[in-house]
């Protein structure tokens, strides 16, 4: 199969040829490879490739034989390795599959390498020492977003048509904005992290995927979806299959636009200019939108102390388990500035603290709740700027406590956390570009605890509606001529 070829399908399309016998798995995989081969010196987005053991038979799953990708972190694959993106953990290889990648494979995806994140996915960018930073294939000069920049970069790029991804306080839905593409955060529980974890930072991080169609993300996330024995929440399960959700009409919903961000980051120019233009489209769809301020329940301050408090707590058991078990030092030959800082914050906190931190959880969730109460969606940018310069993001890092560092993450994507803390879905949509630099911006659309359906049958209207599909980066496997 041509390159060519390979790229002008989705991860659904892809599994209809299988089905049909017009390309076999392996064919398929070969693409894959050549695409990576091809793309992959420049956006440095794939740090690890391997032979596929996944032989899916035709028709076997929905996504039989499509090539995929999970990202360097809390998704085991039996004998590969899985380093977190960090020195601390180089090395490490995964002793069995977890829940979900026995999930991925039944779903007949062909895992055939991991992508990069930043070190302990603790960023919005994806430049970690250990494998070096990954490009926005619209612009190399800049970060293809984080925590999982290098599944986004791998996607846009074209060398899968969907990947793994994880989403702690926007991870999935800030590269999808960087780089063009849908990415979907579930509810809280609708995936299951086991069986070796009961959850992530006290469930603020859930597993999902980033694609370039609405119809790839729900296909997958059908196969992934519910729990296992043991899992501490619950999601109730949907009423259809999310992938029918997305060709189903959503009716006029009550939309809030939210504006400007919590705590007071304003919105450049470039993302009010598409966060205007996202309103107008929507009402010209026939939906009600309106202007509106959300309380989050909390202040600013109040709730960026609790995230540091609750976010390093768990940061420091997970480093002490790694340093302990392959016996290295917990110093910067290990770990970059910024995570060490949050390490040694994270020791500080005390378990009065750490209560409070979850207390102050559930008052952000009551508060999103009742906004939800009144209306069926909030659209707010998915960031308020555009991709950062590469290595900016970190400048100054050094001088920075675990509390200041957090505050920088929140200040870049401080529309997306609260999400995570209430549970709730929320998904970044590719609806228009910036026209100085054609750059990609996405807006980010969120609804009450699973809702996945409501959000997938507007994000389906507005892939139908919005000129974006079809665009491609700069650096895209589908310019490479090769067979």
């Amino acid at each position: 199969m041509r390159i060519t070829e390979y790229v002008s399908f989705d991860a659904v399309g892809l599994a209809e040829l299988v089905t049909e016998g017009e390309v076999t798995p392996a064919e398929l995989e070969a693409a894959a490879r050549e695409a990576a081969q091809a793309v992959n010196p420049q956006i440095n987005a794939i740090v690890e490739t391997w032979p596929a053991d996944d032989e899916p038979s035709p028709g076997s799953a929905p996504l039989a034989g499509v090539p995929f990708l999970i990202k360097d972190i809390a998704v085991s694959m039996a004998g590969k390795r899985m380093e977190l993106g960090s020195r601390l953990a180089a090395g490490n290889v995964s002793s069995a599959d977890s829940s979900l990648m026995l999930r991925f494979r039944r779903a007949g995806l062909v895992t055939f390498g991991r992508t990069a994140t930043p070190e302990m996915a603790y960023s919005n960018t994806t430049e970690p020492v250990l494998y070096g930073a990954t490009r926005n294939p619209w612009d190399l000069a800049r970060s293809a977003g984080g925590s999982s920049g290098g599944s986004g970069a791998a996607v846009a790029a074209g060398v899968v048509p969907i990947a793994h991804a994880t989403d702690a306080a926007g991870s999935i839905r800030v590269p999808a904005a960087h780089n063009g593409l849908f990415g979907l955060k579930p509810t809280r529980g609708r995936v299951s992290v086991g069986p070796y974890l009961d959850e992530l930072f006290n469930g603020l991080v859930v597993h999902g995927s980033i694609s370039r169609t609405v119809r790839d993300s729900a296909t997958l996330l059908d196969q992934i979806r519910g729990p296992e024995p043991g899992d501490p929440y619950f999601a109730q399960e949907p009423s259809r299959p999310y992938v029918e959700e997305v060709t189903r009409h959503p009716g006029s919903l009550r939309i809030g636009v939210l504006t400007q961000a919590w705590g007071g980051r304003r919105t450049t120019t470039p993302v009010a200019d598409a966060l205007s233009h996202t309103t107008r489209l929507l009402e010209s769809l026939g939906h009600q939108v309106e202007e509106v301020e959300v309380d989050l329940g909390v202040d600013w301050e109040e709730f960026v102390l609790a995230s540091a408090r609750q976010w390093t707590a768990n940061l420091t058991a997970s480093v002490d388990e790694l340093a302990a078990a392959f016996d290295r030092p917990i110093d910067s030959s290990t770990l970059e500035p910024p995570i060490l800082a949050s390490y040694h914050y994270g020791q500080r906190v005390t378990g009065a603290q750490f209560v409070t931190a979850l207390e102050i959880r559930n008052r952000i969730a009551r508060s999103l709740a009742r906004y939800f109460g009144t209306h069926d969606i909030l659209l707010t940018p998915t960031v308020p700027e555009l991709p950062l310069l590469l290595g900016t993001h970190a400048a100054g890092a050094e001088t920075l406590d675990g509390l200041g560092w957090l505050r920088r993450l929140l200040d870049h994507s401080p529309f997306t956390a609260a999400f995570n803390v209430a549970g709730t879905p929320a998904m970044s949509v590719p609806v228009t570009a910036d026209a100085e630099t054609g750059l990609p911006i996405g807006m980010q659309f969120a609804a009450g605890y699973g809702l996945e359906g409501r959000l997938f049958r507007l994000a389906g209207q507005l892939e139908q509606a919005s000129p974006w599909s079809g665009r491609t980066p700069t650096v895209w496997a589908g310019n490479h001529t090769g067979h």
